[in-house]
């Protein structure tokens, strides 16, 4: 069976997804390096000027994480999501939440077949490796609950039978921060659900331009094709939790995440899943650079779109034009970083 699912084919139930084998896995990080530069310059063939952001989407994606894009509309988010799954061959399907978005509608459900007398269940969009949550924040609590279990453990389960999705599972969720009317907005604990929030951003004059070049004839993303396999993205997952990461590093960030538990312009900190959410997502960074220990600068680079959604300003606070970014800012100068050689 290959790595793309089929919304037709019944999923597998109670079966773990199978280990990468040797053919697969990376002989080193050297190997995840060259992965993430491969896709990160396909990506680049049809999304211009954004490679930061590229580069925070594989370390999520390595790091078995799911991400949300929150940003105006028409900035690229969709094409994001298209873009990453033909460059693995993973099969891509979309939700465009509503308020009228059942979880079913998600999930799937069992549906009775008067010829052998039997419910059959039929899967949902979720049942894919690339799954775009489109407006998220429209749909109702209860349709945004019934992407937690498929998040946090990779299966979904209906009518009490749990069925294991396809590796590697990523859920791209995007809401629009302007328009909040006739939205839901998703609960704290939720938030902390996602490894990372980050936004696209427009583009300058001159990228807009050689956007327009691209799309004069056809759609970039249409001509795209896979410049790795699923299977490698999965043993590039395995390969990172094998970067080291010092005692001091460790410290350091043990720091960061209780410093914003205490912190006076917070109401709520970091929780032990940012602290995770930091560790695992310095290794993805630091294999992404091709190096086989974390040090400090990796943890730096990606605090802000790891911790951001995951605290909560005090009102005061939020009256005196501070901003989670600034809180952030102040902490890390507070905090004396470790010299790590190599």
């Amino acid at each position: 069976m290959n790595s793309k699912a089929t919304s037709s084919a019944a999923p597998r139930r109670d079966t773990p997804p199978s280990p990468p084998t040797a053919s697969n896995a990376p002989a080193d990080v050297s190997a995840v390096a060259e992965l993430s530069k491969r896709v990160i310059g396909n990506v680049e063939n049809a999304i211009v000027g954004k490679r930061k952001q590229l580069v925070l989407s594989m370390v999520a994606w390595l790091s078995g994480g799911h991400i949300l894009l929150e940003d105006v509309p028409g900035v690229a988010k969709t094409m994001l999501a298209r873009a990453l799954a033909k460059s693995l061959g993973c099969h891509f399907k979309r939700v465009q939440c509503t308020p009228d978005l059942l979880p079913t509608d998600v999930t799937g459900t069992s549906i009775f077949n008067q010829k052998n007398s039997e419910f059959e269940f039929r899967p949902g969009p979720v049942f894919t490796q690339i799954l775009l949550a489109d407006e998220i924040n429209r749909a109702t609590p209860r349709t945004q609950a019934s992407l937690l279990e498929a998040m946090a453990e990779a299966r979904v389960t209906v009518d009490g039978k749990s069925y294991t999705l396809t590796p590697p599972f990523l859920v791209i969720a995007t809401q629009n921060p302007v328009d909040h009317e006739g939205t839901f907005p998703l609960p704290e604990a939720q938030l902390d659900r996602f490894l990372m929030r980050f936004s696209l951003g427009y583009p300058s004059i001159e990228e807009e331009l050689r956007m327009l070049d691209l799309l004069q004839f056809k759609h970039p993303v249409d001509s795209m094709t896979a410049v790795a396999t699923a299977e490698q993205l999965v043993a590039a997952q395995q390969a990172i939790r094998s970067v080291h990461v010092d005692p001091r590093v460790r410290h350091y960030l043990l720091q960061i995440v209780h410093q914003t538990r205490h912190n006076e312009n917070l109401a709520l900190g970091g929780s032990p899943r940012a602290t995770i959410a930091l560790f695992r997502c310095g290794q993805a960074m630091a294999a992404i650079r091709g190096r086989t220990f974390v040090t400090p600068d990796d943890i730096k680079k990606i605090i802000a779109p790891v911790m951001n959604h995951r605290l909560i300003l005090r009102p005061e606070s939020r009256l005196r034009k501070m901003t989670t970014e600034k809180v952030l800012e102040e902490i890390l100068s507070e905090i004396a970083v470790p010299t790590i050689s190599s």
